[in-house]
């Protein structure tokens, strides 16, 4: 009897939080749900899965309705579940203490601009300027204070270890993905840029290529390359990274590289065949635009240093080895994952502190505080600023495009069904091959895969869902 009590109090519990979807949504990192629920002392504590969260017994006379409330993180996370569990008194209040996600349950994709609308800006403008004014007037009447690095001119010492380690992961990145690329299928569309994970492509009618109006959007697959999952963004690179911006006739004479790599070079990786300036001493500035190097003649020469990290080096494609079995298949996917990992979290951290700018109106890309003047931008309406980009402040997935291809649910069917789009979730390229091969679906991913959408098993089906 005590078990079908329990049962139900704990379930009508659960249906009253249900009620309060948005109590969830403002909840921090270190706070959670709980529940008090009455319960005699001989009931069994197997009653509550350990999996929900610690419990704990705090000792009463009555019976208390369900309540919810908020209760602070847990500092012993090592505890046991039966050890948080104290009884005194015949009747006691048992906490059922759930973990509230950090990641929403289901979130749309980033919305998609067209070719005729402009990016909006990382920070609006009104909020930029009303920081710019705060500034002005924090400084007013105070000594002015000389630059930081990197605006000086120096390097950031503790980021350089940083910049070879995202490199590294870079160059690991794309070895991991050819590897894999052998034994998980990709698709790639023969006319437009779309991608699709799988043995066969996915049905739905979304070309934009040449003559998709004759195919009617329909896509044709073909064994796709690592190019095509992993977007090279290319920039110009800058021997002196605060030098004079690249004026259009000299746009074809300055050598473009990747945009990371870029960035990273002038984070403090040295390679020999990019050379960059690197100074010893602040720059002189003269005005907001000009400025002269300082005399570094009169410094010793530089004592030996300690041997930098070692760069690794892309394995060319004859000299791939795809994994033997299934164990390394999936020891090889969980890898990938983590340098994907670490290389996005470096390069958000590069970027941080050494700027990087994209156009507003298409995808190119200037590692440097200012963008260059080559009028090669062709995006919507180009004859009004006689081909000049509209730079502005870049975020993450300016410098590595995630490419969102839709998700597998089901290996043994991959064939999906184009009556039910609205039900399948999407993830990025990268994150959907290393899924395929075995790996855990990583925590922040989840949202969009919508892994926790029940999908219909027909069309009539589907018609029923409200």
């Amino acid at each position: 009897m005590h078990n079908s009590v329990a049962s139900s109090i704990l379930l009508s519990s659960l249906q009253w939080i249900s009620k309060f979807p948005s109590a969830t949504a403002e909840l921090e990192d270190d706070i959670f749900f709980y529940i008090s629920i009455s319960l005699p002392v001989c009931m069994s504590s197997g009653l509550i899965s350990p999996e929900l969260g610690t419990t704990s017994f705090l000792c009463k006379q009555r019976f208390l309705p369900p309540k919810v409330g908020i209760l602070r993180y847990n500092s012993c996370p090592d505890r046991e579940f039966f050890d948080s569990l104290k009884f005194s008194g015949r009747k006691c209040r048992q906490s059922l203490v759930i973990r509230c996600s950090d990641n929403p349950q289901n979130v749309d994709l980033p919305r998609y601009y067209s070719k005729k609308e402009k990016k909006p800006f990382p920070v609006p403008i009104v909020e930029l300027r009303r920081a710019a004014r705060e500034r002005m007037k924090s400084r007013k009447g105070q000594p002015k204070r000389p630059a930081p690095p990197p605006k000086n001119g120096l390097l950031v010492q503790r980021m350089i270890p940083l910049a070879y380690a995202v490199l590294n992961a870079r160059t690991m990145l794309i070895n991991n993905l050819k590897k894999l690329l052998k034994v998980v299928p990709v698709q790639a569309c023969k006319y437009c840029n779309e991608i699709h994970v799988g043995p066969v492509g996915h049905p739905f009618r979304s070309c934009q290529g040449t003559n998709s109006s004759i195919r009617k959007g329909k896509h044709e697959w073909v064994d796709a390359v690592v190019e095509d999952v992993i977007v090279q963004i290319e920039a110009y690179h800058l021997y002196d990274r605060l030098g004079k911006r690249i004026p259009h006739e000299e746009r074809f004479s300055v050598p473009r590289i990747p945009a990371l790599m870029e960035l990273c070079i002038q984070a403090g990786v040295d390679i020999p065949e990019y050379p960059t300036k690197r100074r010893r001493k602040p720059i002189i500035r003269i005005s907001k635009s000009e400025f002269i190097d300082a005399d570094e003649s009169e410094l010793p020469d530089l004592p030996p240093l300690d041997p930098k990290p070692v760069l690794l080096t892309e394995i060319p494609d004859p000299e791939i080895i795809p994994p033997s079995n299934k164990d390394e298949m999936v020891l090889l996917a969980e890898q990938t994952l983590q340098v994907w990992e670490k290389m996005r979290t470096g390069a958000n951290r590069l970027m941080k502190m050494y700027p990087v700018r994209v156009c507003g109106y298409c995808p190119e890309i200037h590692v440097g505080p200012s963008g260059h003047k080559a009028q090669n931008c062709g995006a919507f309406k180009h004859q009004q600023r006689n081909g000049q980009h509209g730079w502005q402040s870049a975020v993450l997935d300016d410098l590595i495009p995630p490419r969102y291809v839709w998700h597998v649910p089901n290996l043994e069917e991959p064939m999906l069904q184009k009556e039910l789009r609205n039900f399948y979730g999407q993830a990025p390229a990268v994150v959907e091959i290393c899924v395929q091969s075995g790996a855990a679906v990583p925590e922040q991913y989840k949202p969009t895969m919508r892994l926790d959408v029940g999908i219909p098993s027909s069309v009539s089906e589907a018609e029923m869902v409200v």
